[in-house]
């Protein structure tokens, strides 16, 4: 579908998964917050084909399907995870619609994939022991889950139609019970709309219980009689009016975990609250309580003080507790055994002999019987009852009788032959000392209650900054009461009765996940608890049956308030049962979708805090700055709460995993962010400006505030200048508005309106002495504003602020003003029932003057404060970012793709990468990649170098890298990145498409201010990093376009390994794209292009990825350059090829088979010429001699040489051998020796001094004695060389037969003539006798084996008939290169045991151990550098000995994959495509998955070339090798094709 201008996109946000199943976080903080959806959108849930999660994989949401269902947060909905090749190579998406706000979660079920899939495999066998246990195991059909995560939709409002953002809200907070009755409300709602605010916050309407604190509510379902005497109707018209007269939404306090003391309703439903009828355990406390009352009263009757006016007193008074209060009641017998009771219940047992003769005497252990306390703590483990419980009754705890008794029979051996009183002592001794750590226990407790009781009477009767209650009276006790004395009504449960019910309060530092009026917690016995006295804690249970009524009734409380109110603060939210709200606030939603929620934590922990905040759904978390003590603590606060820092990346991730290939969408990558603030400058229950501060410093920190990118608010009276805070139980004066900073606190809302519904975000904070500065603008359009304040926390010496200089900016003032005491009134007295601000002023400044400067092009403001700008004092001042608008995002994202879309192999390869040593080539040494001061060289010169270090830097906003410094300090880096392209265009002329590209957008981001040019220049870099990727996977098959992120990682590997260079063409006379083996230590001239590489890299870096013609050109290249019927392992362009690689050619024999049969007419090329760079007799001639390239050969015809060759033997010494050649080798190892050994048809070669295998390290220490001595000589037969040759038999032969290949035979070494298909044959018959070594001593008569030397059993060897016997047995990766090229040689039991020997022994998490570790020259950490005496490791010996190479893992996986299949379908007799593939999948998931974290944290972007032991990073190791991404995409090539069938 074409899509048309303007066409509207969908908004996705998207979310990956890790491993775990929860999101992979990236940002600033720890919670998932989106956007209001004030239009439907889409969260897409990313699940990696790498994860576990496909196999019977469902994912689950709790959001709504459409937005007429209502959300229920149990409910969720099945997302099923369905694949097509069960989701091994392609990621899934999960789309969830979001239509309204609300705390979501999900999790995933799953079919976990075996933990021990070779159980049958015992890994743990050397030495020639069995190598094979029982049948295979897999994990039985078992469905797990994921833990849930959350992710929280905010909510969001309209007003007049126009959506509000939350950083717009000005929200003013009213104790509604100072407003007088709503008929009066009209003038007051305009004086606060008048200064700006757009939502007011009430505290609690309802019907007030008897302390008239709008807290404690009398009854949740009526409203205040005195403000609303019509109820609900004066409510829907407050609500209505506020909304559509006077533009002001509306939030509401709802109190959930208590009601009034009075509550008529407690009354009729006790059961509601903590009694000791519903609470047991709670009688100490009751007791204790009812005490301290008594003690109260009878003070004076006691001689003590009944008022506490000196430490003396209230000394005297604490002194008295333990004979008056704590002795009376007997506190101890709560904790202890009864030791009266106990001892004559045992003594009675003991003396029945009936009870006596049937007991069994119980086994006590020797070191107990002569040690008292551990015989006590013996008999307490054996015999105690409820000592788990407490509370519930006096001598609660108890000793099981019987059980006692036993151990008695043990301890005494003569008891029950004579009276048991003999032994009522040693009874009574053991109980008495189980009983002592049960008394310290309530020593410990009386300790505590004694110190919060005098901690408590002390602060409420003597502190200054107490209440200072005065004298101790039946009203006003010593102690504030824990419980609430009622009599129930008659119809109530249990009829009527006096009950004492538990108050509600709060505890310092307490848990808010336990309930402390439960027992699970001693918080009001140990009198913890700050009391509210006219609160009584409702006790809601576990659920609604626990408590119906209570349930019911606050059910429609919510919900009627949710009718009216936009919004929700949950008062005392950490004590409210995390359930109870959870409920709640669901029901409250059913009512209203969008309800906005917020509330003030003290739970004193930001991960307790994320569990509230996740599951209640919260919007917002209140914040305030009358909180802080000091300029820099405020400045603190303001830079928390004032939105991202100033020149900010964009949120735009390098990679968009959600994204889809060709699709109408506007992509968003989720990342996890701070909570959203509602941060006020004043809440109603904390001290005013004029008290903590100066009544001057209202105008400064309510300034501060306002500049903030959260929600604002303040309190009625802060704004006015009351001198003091307004109680909330006890105030009864109504409010008067206007004066103070009213006003001024309508420009400030304004401003910070105007920035919310900009999205301004970014904010610069600056601290100076009694000065903060703020600048907070909208990075799309440049607008912003900047806040001069100067605060006076205390009268301070005189203090000027710096000349501020903002560069790029205009700036303009808006007013400079000062906030000063008016002398010149009296304060207001004359209506002693209302409340009046202290007499203040606003006086206008002298305003900042603004100097602005045009400097090349460049416009700064310089700001200098007036001489007179008192402490109290604010400046605003409009700034506007010169060359900063919203086309300039616009411009930075467009275009790219038309820039790159005629880019080809070669040109994305100059674009995107080149590392150091290549760009030096292509600039004859001038140029190299670019050096960042204090970071270093970056990886490479092209785009992916710049994008490595960014994605680091990006993700985590760190604008202090030392990158970003560069960027601001000089455009350098704008000036490299073009004039690299332009060394190339010449040679590269689809890059000047590019070059333009850039040079627009350079040219514009160079004139903006300097700390936004690394926000842009990101922004540039990622956008063209995402087409040239783009552009890249659409010259690859579809199926590389639409597969999985690691997938199209791995396939990006070839565009990084494969391009023009002028020292390595593939061809001695042409320019063309070469392939490197890998970077940078194989990437430029003769050490580039290497024969194997190029080969095992070639199927998967290039046939699979469509690069045909490339991969043709590499195929031609070397087979031009056959000589000895080998292709040379160094090519050198074909100047001075080298020829010590005995595998080499096999592996190009397998190239040219897959070419025929992958590539569209392959069978071509079989026809196509190739002139020899050598004469047919092997002279070796220069390059420039007239004898090279002389004769010519078809690629058949090639082949062919290359079995014939092979056939007769091969027999020569390398051309110019020597030190010029090699200074390493010794001369015997320049001698070559190939040959058939016609009794198996296997190839064999090589000596023991050198080295023509992949595994090709020769020793180089002089100093440990090892130079010219190979590491793995390999000599012998070479178990992949053999499974390469009979794949290459095995295709010639077919060949042959469908009259392509001519030949059908060959002549060896004897004069005889060879069929191909007996050649073949022979190999196919002797290959599992000469290699497989039999898990079982007595299956060894069946094979080639000699038992002395086996190390491991079930196993295949990696040689045959080596220089050394013993290393034809050890346990190395290469049977699986065999397994892969001929799996017909294997027997596919054997197979299955070998792999998962080789899974259990040498796979490590990312590449293949070279060796088994249990051998004795097994060295896993290579370190090329070392020159000890350790003949093993010096100068890197051991670089095949141990350490892990990676492109092993591939070929080890594709065998893993076929044989596993290849199992079931023979077990099962069924077909391939039969075969339930799903548990091999999973498997192969989890071997990749250190694959894959490895290539997404590699600034390389590759996969390493090895690691040392266990995945280790080895620092000598190439860090991006072409075969060993190769390998893995040819792993999923054969996973699509198994899938395919």
């Amino acid at each position: 579908m074409t899509r048309t201008m303007g066409e509207k996109k969908n908004i996705v946000y998207v979310i990956p998964l890790s491993e775990a199943g929860d999101p992979v976080l990236t940002g600033d903080g720890k919670f998932l917050r989106l956007p209001i959806p004030h239009e439907p959108y889409v969260v897409r849930i990313v699940l990696f084909s790498w994860l576990k999660f496909v196999q019977k994989g469902s994912f689950w949401c709790n959001a709504p399907l459409d937005p007429s269902t209502p959300f229920d947060r149990h409910k969720y909905y099945e997302y099923p995870l369905k694949t097509t090749d069960c989701g091994f190579s392609e990621d899934i998406h999960v789309d969830i619609k979001i239509f309204a706000g609300g705390p979501y979660s999900c999790y995933i079920t799953y079919k976990p994939p075996s933990e021990d899939y070779f159980s049958h495999v015992d890994s743990n066998a050397v030495n020639g022991q069995r190598a094979v246990t029982a049948a295979n195991g897999v994990d039985p059909e078992i469905i797990t889950s994921t833990k849930k995560f959350h992710f929280i939709v905010s909510t969001g409002f309209s007003l007049g139609g126009k959506p509000i953002e939350l950083d717009s809200l000005s929200i003013q907070t009213v104790l509604s019970k100072l407003m007088g009755p709503v008929n009066t409300w009209g003038p007051k709602l305009k004086a606060i709309k008048d200064k700006g605010y757009n939502m007011i916050h009430f505290t609690p309407l309802q019907y007030r219980g008897a302390s008239d604190s709008p807290f404690s509510i009398y009854d949740q379902l009526d409203w205040d009689p005195k403000c609303f005497p019509n109820g609900e109707d004066d409510i829907a018209q407050l609500v209505s009016d506020m909304e559509h007269k006077y533009g002001l939404l509306s939030l509401t306090d709802v109190v959930l975990n208590h009601t009034a003391h009075n509550s008529d309703w407690l009354r009729s439903h006790p059961e509601v609250g903590y009694s000791v009828e519903t609470a047991p355990h709670l009688k100490p406390a009751l007791d204790l309580d009812t005490q301290l009352l008594d003690f109260s009263a009878k003070l004076s009757e006691l001689g003590l003080p009944d008022s506490v006016e000196s430490t003396g007193d209230l000394d005297r008074i604490i002194g008295s507790l333990k004979d008056h209060v704590l002795e009376p009641i007997r506190l101890w017998e709560y904790y202890v055994v009864d030791v009266q009771k106990t001892c004559k219940d045992t003594v009675d047992f003991i003396n029945n002999k009936d009870k006596f003769a049937k007991v069994i005497a119980s086994p006590v252990p020797q070191d107990v019987v002569g040690d008292l306390q551990k015989l006590a703590k013996f008999v307490k483990e054996k015999a105690a009852l409820n000592f788990d419980r407490f509370g519930e009754g006096r001598y609660l705890r108890e000793l099981h009788i019987p059980t006692f008794v036993s151990i008695i029979k043990t301890l005494f051996p003569g008891t029950g032959t004579t009276s048991a009183v003999h032994y009522e002592a040693k009874i009574r001794q053991i109980v008495d000392e189980i009983n002592e750590p049960l008394y310290q226990e309530y020593d410990d407790e009386v300790s505590v209650i004694t110190s919060q009781l005098y901690n408590r009477v002390k602060y409420t009767r003597l502190d200054g900054d107490g209440p200072r209650l005065g004298k101790i009276t039946k009203e006003s006790p010593l102690t504030d009461p824990y419980f609430t004395r009622i009599v129930t009504h008659p119809e109530a449960p249990g009829g009527k009765r006096n009950l004492a019910l538990v108050n509600n309060g709060w505890i310092w530092s307490g848990n808010p996940l336990i309930d402390f009026a439960s027992n699970k917690s001693r918080a009001y016995l140990r009198r913890e608890v700050i009391i509210w006295g006219d609160c009584v804690k409702l006790r809601y249970g576990e659920k609604h049956e626990d408590s119906p009524f209570l349930w019911d009734h606050m059910k429609k409380y919510a919900q009627l308030l949710a009718k009216y109110f936009h919004g929700f603060r949950i008062d005392n939210c950490h004590s409210t049962p995390i359930h109870v709200g959870e409920y709640f606030l669901d029901m409250a939603r059913l009512v209203r979708p969008n309800l906005y929620t917020v509330a003030e934590l003290f739970t004193g922990s930001e991960e307790m805090d994320k569990i509230f905040i996740e599951r209640l759904g919260l919007t917002s978390l209140i914040r305030e700055a009358m909180q802080a003590w000091s300029v820099q603590e405020l400045s603190t606060l303001v830079n928390k709460n004032g939105g991202r820092p100033m020149g900010s990346f964009a949120k735009q991730p390098l990679v968009n995993h959600g994204e889809r290939w060709s699709s109408n969408e506007e992509v968003h990558l989720v990342r996890a962010s701070p909570i959203h603030a509602w941060f006020m400058d004043c809440t109603h229950d904390n001290e005013s400006a004029a008290e903590k501060r100066t009544v001057e410093d209202t105008l400064p920190s309510g300034a501060l505030v306002a500049m903030c990118a959260c929600a604002v608010g303040s309190t009625v009276g802060f704004d006015e200048c009351y001198p003091k805070s307004l109680n909330v139980v006890t105030e009864e004066r109504q409010y008067t508005f206007g004066g103070g900073i009213s006003e001024i606190k309508k420009v400030l809302n304004d401003a910070h309106f105007e920035m919310g519904q900009l999205n301004a975000d970014e904010t610069y904070t600056h601290h100076e002495g009694q000065y903060i500065t703020v600048h907070r603008v909208d990075p799309s359009s440049g607008e912003g504003y900047f806040l001069i304040a100067r605060t006076k926390f205390h009268p301070d010496s005189d203090q000027r602020l710096s000349d501020v200089v903002l560069k790029g900016t205009r700036a303009e003032c808006v007013l400079a003003v000062a906030l000063a005491v008016d002398d010149s009134k009296e304060a207001h007295n004359q209506d002693d029932n209302k409340v009046y601000g202290i007499p203040t002023k606003i006086v206008t400044l002298e305003k900042p003057h603004i100097d602005v400067v045009e400097e090349e092009g460049e416009t700064t403001s310089i700001i200098r404060s007036p001489h007179d700008f008192p402490q109290g004092s604010i400046a605003l001042i409009k700034t506007y970012q010169t060359f900063v608008d919203k086309e300039l995002d616009n411009l930075v994202r467009s275009g790219a793709r038309e820039a790159v879309e005629k880019l080809n192999w070669n040109d994305l390869n100059v674009a995107l990468y080149r590392c150091e040593s290549e760009e030096r080539d292509s600039s004859r040494g001038k140029e190299g990649v670019y050096v960042v001061p204090d970071h270093g060289a970056l990886e490479y010169a092209g785009i992916q170098g710049w994008a490595s270090v960014l994605e680091e830097v990006v993700l985590s906003n760190n604008l202090g890298h030392p990158l970003c410094a560069n960027l601001r300090n000089g455009r350098w880096a704008l000036d490299y990145t073009v004039n690299r392209l332009r060394n190339y265009v010449d040679e590269f002329p689809n890059l000047q498409p590019l070059i333009e590209w850039y040079e627009v957008r350079f040219n514009r981001i160079r004139q903006l201010p300097p700390f936004l040019i690394p926000r842009y220049f990101a922004l540039i870099l990622y956008t063209i990093h995402s087409s040239c990727t783009r552009r890249a996977l659409s010259l690859m098959p579809q199926s590389y376009q639409k597969s999985t992120l690691f997938l199209q990682e791995l396939a990006m590997v070839s565009v990084q390994m494969v391009g023009k260079l002028p020292s390595a063409s593939v061809f001695p006379f042409e320019q063309v794209g070469s392939m490197a083996a890998g970077l940078p230590h194989f990437s430029r001239d003769y050490m580039r292009c290497w024969g194997r590489d190029v080969f095992i890299s070639l199927p998967g870096l290039l046939l699979a990825l469509g690069r045909h013609e490339d991969a043709k050109n590499h195929i031609l290249a070397f087979a031009a350059t056959l000589k000895h019927g080998l292709i040379p392992n160094l090519l050198d362009s074909g100047r001075n090829p080298r020829y010590n690689a005995r595998d080499a050619t096999w592996f190009f024999l397998q190239v040219v088979q897959e070419y025929t049969q992958k590539v569209p007419d392959g069978q071509d090329i079989l026809f196509e010429k190739v002139k020899r760079r050598f004469p047919l007799d092997d002279t070796y001639v220069p390059v420039d001699d007239s004898r090279a390239f002389s004769h010519s050969s078809s690629i058949k015809e090639i082949v062919y040489e290359i079995l014939s060759r092979h056939a007769k033997g091969i027999k020569f010494r390398e051309a110019n051998a020597g030190t010029n050649l090699d200074s390493q080798m010794r001369d015997e190892g320049f001698n070559q020796n190939i040959f058939v050994d016609w009794d198996n048809g296997f190839v064999f070669g090589g000596n023991q001094w050198n080295c023509g295998t992949w595994m090709d390290k020769m020793g180089e220490s002089e100093r440990a004695g090892s130079k010219g001595i190979p590491g793995t000589p390999r000599d012998g037969a070479a178990i992949e060389i053999i499974g390469l040759l009979k794949s290459s038999l095995r295709w010639v032969n077919q060949l042959h037969r469908k009259g392509v290949f001519e030949w059908d035979h060959v002549i060896n070494q004897h004069g005889d003539k060879i069929m191909l298909r007996d050649w073949e044959y022979k190999i196919s018959s002797s290959f599992e006798h000469a290699f497989y070594v039999p898990a079982s001593v007595e299956e060894d008569s069946s094979y080639d084996i000699d038992s002395s030397i086996v190390n491991r059993r079930g196993i295949y060897k990696d040689l045959y008939r080596s220089g050394k016997p013993y290393e034809d047995y050890q346990l190395r990766p290469n049977f699986a290169i065999a397994m892969v090229a001929a799996p017909e040689l294997f027997n596919y039991k054997h197979a299955i045991n070998a792999i998962g020997m080789a899974d259990k022994i040498i796979r490590g998490p990312v590449g293949m151990a070279t060796l088994d570790p249990s051998d004795l020259n097994y060295r896993p950490y290579y370190n090329n550098s070392e020159d000890s005496n350790d003949f093993a490791t010096s100068k890197g010996r051991n670089y095949h000995q141990g350490p892990e190479w990676v492109w092993c893992t591939g070929f080890f996986l594709r065998a893993f994959l076929f044989f596993n299949i290849k199992k079931e379908s023979e077990e099962k007799a069924i077909s391939i495509a039969e075969v339930d593939k799903t548990e091999v999948f999973a498997q192969l998931r989890k071997r990749i998955s250190g694959h894959v974290h490895w290539l997404h944290t590699s600034r390389w972007k590759g996969l390493t070339e090895l690691t040392n032991k266990d995945g280790q990073f080895c620092y000598d190791s190439s860090p991006t090798q072409a075969w060993s991404a190769a390998t893995l995409i040819e792993l999923y090539e054969d996973a699509r094709a198994l899938a395919e069938k």
